[in-house]
């Protein structure tokens, strides 16, 4: 049969038997071209799940991918470049089975049929394209089929391998794309050492000023850098540092953990990576939350949704101040949604209980995503200061007046909410003894909003609410707004106007004054007026209670009526 003869067009593919040559059209794309085959393939044919390579010999064996698809192909050209293939045709000879029509099965290929049909081409020496997205498949598989050069000098094993290096050392995108295809191929791309050397690449492109590096016209645009013109040098410096965040948070989560880590290495500061994963989570958080690209068989649903969680908190730095307080809220509310690891939780409330005193009220907003909750999540918020009580009474030095100061403000912050339940707002303004707070004006702001927005409390509900503040504490503006406002409990109003002449008296008294008796017979005019307000309100409430029963009776009969009519 006639070889196919082609021209060599540089001097080491001379040497090497093959043509080979760098588009100058396309970036990081490789043409190789076999020199000399055993057979000549016209064409190449799909038909349903079927391959045929078009020649003038019959085809003599058939490989099969997976459970259906199959090539019919030839031995030679084949176990010339395999030695996986040619060991089993060599085994199923021995064993004294026919090669005039031999089946072979591939199950287990790393990149399945499309990238079996480049092997194919190469195989009986058709061009085939290397590139980006199939550079890393083409190398497992050729390594999984051991096209080595032992067989013949320059095979697709490391004709791949070369091609790979160059582009994950040369080119910041296309490392990314390397890296995206070894998806489907982890455990092969893991054990092959592509995955690390696609990170490791990153982590020092990441490392090194993209300024000082040189870059193609195609190529600059890859790394997402531009400082606008502006004044302020920390915009400047914020921008420069954070340049990559884009393309390394577009990461699978078991990539982007590879590269944070091999950038750790590196020396990047703490803040800095704290920043990149907390923008990674923001990217992914409501995909995670609610189940978008993520397997949807529930129990893998939520393993994967789990052991992402477990995986984000696992690689916070552990420097303080290198991740937001609201951000580790945030994961916190994941990990007990996806109920990760005790410990894991354990170790993350009492890091975000440990940055309290630093905290704003906004930092404790964490957002709640179901129709029937609340608008912001208390429960969580209640836990952590629980948290931070807990460490407080173990830590003299602890600043309990500071927290207590927080959840006043974030209070006041949720206390418009109309789905807020009476029991959740009176929890975390009971967590903290009354003797904490130096002032409770920022209390009794928050109180005040939170009855304005549930005018329809009963009265023992808003001495539930009211009981944390105390009326000492109350600074003068306060107290005169306290005394004038009628949403606040009738017995409270009461004590505030008898504690109010009290200390009238007390100051009085205080300067000497004439009036001694004269204010004391006050006080008891005051009392005795309250004791009768008091009985009076006490009389409203059975008359209320009376026509409510009336008015139930009315109801029955109502309802006694009607069905007499419907039997008449």
């Amino acid at each position: 049969m006639k070889k196919k003869s082609l021209p060599v067009v540089q001097e080491k593919a001379a040497m090497l038997g093959r043509r080979s040559y760098v588009s100058a059209d396309k970036h990081n794309r490789c043409i190789i071209v076999p020199s000399t085959v055993n057979m000549v393939a016209e064409a190449i044919e799909r038909k349903d799940t079927n391959w045929f390579v078009r020649t003038k010999v019959p085809s003599d064996l058939v490989v099969q991918i997976g459970k259906k698809r199959k090539f019919h192909l030839h031995i030679l050209p084949m176990i010339s470049r395999s030695a996986y293939l040619n060991r089993i045709v060599f085994e199923k000879k021995n064993a004294g089975m026919s090669i005039n029509n031999l089946h072979v099965e591939l199950n287990n290929l790393p990149g399945g049929a499309e990238v079996f049909e480049l092997i194919v081409k190469f195989c009986y020496g058709w061009k085939v394209e290397l590139t980006a997205n199939n550079a890393a498949p083409l190398y497992c598989a050729a390594t999984f089929l051991e096209m080595v050069d032992d067989l013949e000098i320059g095979n697709l094993v490391s004709r791949t391998e070369t091609f790979l290096s160059f582009i994950i050392f040369s080119s910041w995108k296309d490392t990314f794309q390397v890296l995206k295809t070894c998806e489907t191929i982890s455990s092969y791309a893991r054990d092959l050492q592509i995955q690390r050397r696609c990170s490791e690449a990153i982590a020092w492109k990441v490392c090194t000023n993209p300024t000082a590096i040189s870059l193609g016209n195609d190529e600059s645009q890859c790394f997402n850098f531009w400082v606008e013109n502006h004044t302020d040098f920390s915009y400047e410096k914020k921008i420069a540092e954070n340049w990559w965040f884009e393309d390394v948070s577009s990461l699978r989560i078991d990539h982007f953990i590879e590269v944070v880590t091999f950038i750790r290495k590196k020396g990047v500061k703490p803040e800095v990576l704290g920043s990149c994963i907390a923008y990674w989570t923001a990217k992914w958080l409501s995909r995670i939350s609610f189940g978008v690209r993520i397997p949807t068989h529930k129990s893998i649903n939520h393993q994967v949704r789990r052991v992402i969680v477990e995986s984000l908190i696992r690689i916070i730095p552990v420097e303080e101040n290198s991740v937001p307080s609201n951000f580790m809220l945030h994961l916190l509310k994941l990990g007990l949604m996806m109920k990760i690891d005790a410990s894991l939780l354990s170790n993350l409330e009492k890091r975000i209980a440990s940055t309290l005193e630093n905290c704003q009220p906004v930092d404790l907003l964490v957002k709640n995503y179901g129709e029937s909750e609340t608008l912001y999540d208390v429960k969580i918020v209640a836990r952590i200061v629980d948290a931070y009580v807990s460490l407080a009474a173990r830590n003299s030095a602890s600043k309990v007046f500071v927290v207590a100061r927080l959840v006043d403000g974030f209070l006041a912050l949720i206390a418009r909410d109309k789905t807020l339940p009476v029991d959740d707002f009176r929890t975390l303004a009971e967590l903290f003894p009354k003797n904490v707070r130096y002032s409770d004006d920022n209390l009794y702001r928050a109180i005040d909003r939170y009855l304005k927005a549930h005018p329809n409390l009963s009265e023992e509900e808003k001495e539930g609410v009211c009981r944390a503040m105390e009326y000492h504490k109350l600074s003068q503006e306060a107290r005169e707004h306290a005394m004038k406002n009628d949403r606040l409990p009738l017995n409270m109003n009461a004590q505030f106007m008898l504690l109010q002449q009290v200390n009238m008296v007390k100051s009085m008294v205080n300067e000497g004054s004439m009036y001694r008796r004269t204010s004391a017979q006050m006080i008891i005019s005051k009392q005795s007026e309250c004791f009768k307000v008091q009985k009076q309100m006490k009389i409203m409430k059975q008359e209320v209670e009376s026509l409510k029963n009336e008015l139930n009776k009315v109801q029955l009969c109502r309802v006694n009526i009607k069905k007499l009519a419907r039997k008449l």
